[in-house]
């Protein structure tokens, strides 16, 4: 496996791994034994965050694992509840069992997130964040964010797939060189996307999965992708994109399909909802 084919550069210089894992809607025990599997099969970077309430369970096994903590890039991200607490930040730390995170996001475009923004940026100052992150922000919320930051968001997450490429904001994050993460890179595993001719096709050809094909596609991409699985077998797979690249006809072909389709919508009222919504930290 070819380390450097893993790392994208950000705008202040840091290098971090291209493919990640999720652990979006895992348990504490399932994500243990998803962040031991993805640590053993070389993933470097492993996402948790306050609302998926593992993050303890997700420290245990990297604090286990026998990898060095400067080799491993931890991300968490703080839930909307938490952008009153002034402690957010250090409890946060605390639950991970660390003095710093290499990634710290704010997870939703809730309320007064841009004066949370700034907590984003007194942590990065602090030391306590490498990196600092936005998650699911429309354009209308980033605008506001580049308009008024010191410190530019170094990578904003968002819903991108082979139906949905992100065209329009991809033209704004190209020109602030801000990088691109997307979540549900697989189309949320939907056999709609995973079954389309022009995967099938590049499955025969490179005898790779259709999975393996778009994950692929993301890194060509220049996307930070971040799959999620519990399966071991399924981590093993989605890392293994290394040994082969897809010809400029192939990304052609697959940009054919390209829908401008969400697979996620989230309306006005769910965003209210979430910011009536405590992650319960109690869970192990």
């Amino acid at each position: 496996m070819i380390m450097e084919q893993l790392r994208f550069t950000l705008n202040n210089g840091n290098k971090i791994p291209a493919i990640w894992l999720w652990t979006f809607m895992i348990s504490p025990a399932d994500a243990e034994v998803a962040v031991q599997s993805a640590l053993k099969d070389w993933y470097r970077l492993i996402d948790t965050a306050n609302a998926y309430v593992n993050e303890r369970a997700v420290w245990r096994w990297i604090k286990n694992s026998g990898v060095a903590r400067e080799d491993i890039f931890v991300s968490t991200k703080l839930w909307i509840t938490e952008y009153e607490n002034p402690n957010a930040v250090d409890e946060t730390l605390e639950r991970l069992g660390l003095d710093y995170v290499d990634l710290l996001f704010i997870h939703q475009p809730g309320w007064n997130y841009m004066a949370w923004y700034r907590q984003l940026e007194k942590a990065y100052k602090e030391w306590k964040a490498k990196a600092i992150w936005i998650s699911n922000f429309e354009w209308k919320y980033i605008e506001e964010i580049l308009a008024n930051c010191e410190i530019k968001p170094q990578v904003i997450q968002v819903e991108a797939h082979p139906y949905f490429t992100q065209d329009e904001l991809r033209k704004t994050l190209d020109e602030h060189d801000i990088k691109l993460m997307s979540w549900y890179p697989l189309w949320h595993g939907d056999s709609n996307l995973i079954n389309e001719p022009v995967f099938k096709e590049l499955w025969e050809k490179y005898n790779k999965t259709s999975a393996q094909i778009i994950l692929r596609w993301h890194i060509q991409m220049w996307f930070i992708v971040i799959p999620w699985s519990k399966n071991p077998d399924h981590i093993r797979d989605n890392f293994d994109l290394f040994d082969f690249e897809l010809t400029d006809e192939d990304m052609e072909k697959i940009a054919e399909i390209n829908k401008n389709e969400r697979y996620y919508h989230r309306s006005d009222e769910q965003l209210e909802q979430f910011a009536t919504w405590h992650p319960n930290y109690e869970v192990k």
